[in-house]
């Protein structure tokens, strides 16, 4: 597979994780990088390790493919650091457009997979269903009180990194519910400008739970795949189409929390972004009456142009995948 093609996938990737409700997994389902992508982190193993403290980084390499993984990394990175700015910038501006966008590619995302199940039955379908439910029941969850002690940062640690690597489930959505999205940022803020020393250990912590989270989880899903193959498609696709919920384009907020991390009621209020982090909103029609400029066009053309690229990065990876063989 071209190594330019894995870098682009990865920055895709890293813009798709920066909008709460869309999943980077997705955008690697569908790049036909994701089982590649979870072998090589269940590859980091104490074998790797041993071949890295030895010196042997030949061997440690090859076996877990460190090249793909700089690659995507690499681009997710980039991702991040543009979508911060750009993603950021049009979900505050132009928030209908972006989130059609993403509704048109999460859409056509869970089409494609439905399409790589090459056998249904009951048992698909009652995967599908399943997954269906459990994405939708967590995009409509109220958020629980966060914790400041140590077992919840890593607890939150592992199960956020967990999530950010299942298609149509976003992280950071996951650390809202669970009341831990404020205090991590926070601890993260304050070690980042003050050098602070517990926020330092409080972060550390979280990164631990999150690396362990990763490694079990990996491994997990590796398993998953060689032994359910189409019922883990069927049950990720579910989960994609369960999370169309969080991002239809016209909403209204209904519950934020601030920076210590208490919920308020926002329906009827005006109030500040930047301290008030929004954590559920309500799903309106565009022609409902306190919907001003449904901009439906505008909708409508970014919404084909996220299928469009669903499209293009599934043709890209067909044409590759022949080109390899």
């Amino acid at each position: 597979m071209k190594k330019r093609f894995i870098a682009i996938v990865g920055a895709i990737m890293g813009l798709a994780e920066v909008v709460p409700g869309v999943s980077g997994g997705t955008i690697a389902f569908v790049a036909g990088i994701y089982e590649r992508l979870i072998g090589s982190i269940k590859n980091v193993d104490k074998t790797a390790i041993q071949y890295l403290l030895r010196g042997k980084f030949h061997e440690f390499s090859k076996k877990i493919d460190l090249s793909f993984l700089i690659l995507v990394f690499a681009g997710m990175a980039g991702g991040l650091v543009i979508g911060v700015f750009g993603i950021s910038y049009l979900l505050e501006n132009h928030p209908v457009a972006i989130w059609s966008f993403f509704f048109g590619l999460i859409l056509a995302s869970s089409v494609y997979l439905g399409m790589m199940i090459k056998s249904w039955n009951i048992k698909i379908v009652i995967a599908l269903l399943l997954g269906v439910a459990i994405a939708y029941m967590i995009t409509i969850q109220s958020p629980s009180g966060g914790n400041d002690a140590l077992w919840a940062y890593f607890l939150s640690g592992m199960i956020a990194i967990s999530a950010m690597i299942l298609p149509g489930i976003s992280g950071s959505f996951i650390l809202l519910l669970l009341g831990m999205y404020p205090l991590v940022l926070g601890q993260a803020r304050a070690f980042l400008s003050e050098f602070d020393g517990i926020a330092m250990l409080k972060i550390g912590v979280f990164g631990v739970g999150a690396v362990l989270g990763l490694a079990f989880f990996s491994r997990l899903l590796s398993w998953l795949f060689g032994r359910f193959k189409y019922v883990t498609y069927a049950v990720l696709t579910g989960f994609i189409i369960g999370s169309l919920n969080k991002v239809w384009p016209w909403k209204r907020p209904v519950l934020g929390q601030d920076e210590s991390g208490k919920v308020i009621e926002l329906t009827g209020l005006e109030f500040d972004p930047e301290h008030i982090k929004i954590i559920r909103e309500e799903n309106l029609s565009p022609l409902h009456a306190s919907i001003e400029h449904p901009h439906l066009i505008l909708a409508i053309t970014m919404f084909i142009v996220g299928v469009v690229l669903i499209y293009m990065l599934a043709r890209v990876e067909d044409q590759l995948s022949i080109t390899d063989r």
